[in-house]
């Protein structure tokens, strides 16, 4: 038997189950993230609901600016670095290590912590802000701090380690694995070493297979209701360019804090960040009671509605429901509360189909068109069109619709493209000019 042969087997198991333990570890932290992101907003909506005599719905207007101001002051207190979405900091981090620098003031344990618990916080407000985003900062986290376990520091490159931990968090976030894999290469790193993606894509698998164990293997925002759909071609072209154009602004309008820091709102926000989200808070309020609630919270119960109900269901959205939607997403992540913008730009997307179908004469496609909308808007915001295709076909169980999906997303990114440049790239260039920056 040749010894080193037998040394090389035992080293690569020994990587191969820390990798697998810590791909676990995350699963876990995106289910209990979930679970508290759930409750977090199940008590607001309780709350709210819970005076149907009295006229005036007071209890936004005090849980949503105090919940806000709460989140900002602990991050800004003791978790710089987790406000936002989390992707950013992931994309910022890989590059960042690849140069061989430290990211623990982008991805840690601690940042986790905070991210979860001030995340939840402001959901409890009533912020319009998901937890797929702050997953994949999460799960990168634990998949870095899972580094130092590995039988030799140069088994894994710490960046690779790091974008197979935010594809992991996507995959446990979403119950789509697929969409995790396609999630790394599209948008995370834009590469995978081939000597260790195996390896990694396994990690992400695992990670997606223990929060299905959980949670069970159901579809996000469950199985979409059509047996077939006629005439798709010219809603596709019709949604793509308009999801497109919409989805465009709404990044340049999240890039605008970071492309004009000297404006005056910007100025006074970075002075007074705590302050700052407390007014936001306030117009979170004032947008969810004009718009009957519908922009509360993370989006999730009005887009199951929407896209597992019937034509009907779909068709009696309220026109208004986007723009509450849309509006309120901005704000909130101009709050800089820990929240991010997946589930919101889904529920955008879902509103804005099903609120105009019938305009423009599509009504018979209803549902269709929802799940359409919400992959041309999610793919216009992030402009990675093949993820966010996939996450919508997994999530609603709509094989059927691949083709269609696929088409609508890259149509959307190719408008988009031309109206604002990739958010999350540039969101995560904000981050490393931070960390470039003499103190």
């Amino acid at each position: 038997m040749n010894p080193f042969r037998g040394r090389l087997s035992a080293f690569r198991w020994r990587t191969r189950l820390t990798l697998w333990g810590a791909a676990a570890c995350a699963g876990l932290a995106v289910v209990a993230f979930t679970k508290l992101a759930d409750l977090a907003l199940a008590t607001f909506f309780d709350l709210a609901n819970s005076h149907p005599g009295v006229p005036f719905p007071w209890v936004p207007f005090v849980a949503a600016p105090l919940s806000g101001m709460a989140a900002v002051w602990l991050t800004q207190r003791f978790f710089p670095g987790a406000q936002g979405s989390g992707i950013p900091q992931v994309i910022a981090a890989t590059r960042l290590a690849a140069r061989g620098e430290s990211v623990d003031h982008l991805i840690s344990l601690r940042l986790s912590v905070g991210k979860i618990g001030a995340g939840c916080l402001a959901l409890l407000g009533g912020f319009s802000a998901g937890r797929e985003g702050p997953s994949v900062q999460v799960a990168a986290s634990i998949l870095h701090a899972a580094h130092r376990f590995l039988p030799h520091s140069r088994a894994i490159a710490p960046a690779n380690l790091i974008l197979a931990g935010g594809a992991a968090g996507i995959a446990a976030a979403f119950n789509t694995p697929l969409a995790g894999v396609v999630f790394a290469v599209e948008e995370l790193g834009k590469r995978l070493e081939a000597k260790t993606t195996g390896i990694l894509v396994s990690t992400i698998i695992l990670s997606g297979l223990v929060a299905i164990s959980l949670e069970g293997n159901y579809s996000h925002f469950g199985r979409m209701k059509v047996s077939e759909f006629s005439e798709i071609g010219v809603p596709v072209l019709v949604y793509g360019m308009f999801c497109g154009v919409l989805g465009g602004i709404f990044s340049r309008l999240l890039l605008w804090p970071q492309k004009h820091p000297t404006f005056v709102v910007w100025r006074w926000r970075a002075a007074h960040p705590v302050r700052f989200a407390g007014c936001c808070g306030l117009v979170i309020a004032v947008v969810g009671w004009l718009g009957g609630g519908l922009s509360y919270g993370s989006g999730y119960s009005v887009t199951a509605s929407l896209v597992s109900g019937d034509t009907m269901t779909a068709l009696s959205a309220p026109w208004h429901a986007p723009v509450t939607r849309y509006v309120a997403t901005v704000v909130t992540y101009y709050s800089g509360i820990p929240g991010g913008i997946f589930a919101p730009a889904l529920a955008v997307g879902a509103a804005l189909g099903a609120s105009t179908c019938e305009i423009l004469g599509f009504a018979v496609n209803a549902v269709p068109i929802t799940a359409l909308c919400m992959a041309g808007f999610l793919a216009a915001v992030t402009q990675s069109p093949i993820t966010a295709a996939i996450i919508v076909m997994e999530m609603i169980d709509g094989h059927g619709m691949v083709i269609s999906l696929m088409a609508v997303a890259l149509i959307s990114n190719a408008v988009s493209s031309r109206v604002s440049p990739e958010l999350y790239q540039q969101l995560a260039m904000g981050f490393m000019a931070k960390k470039d920056t003499p103190s």
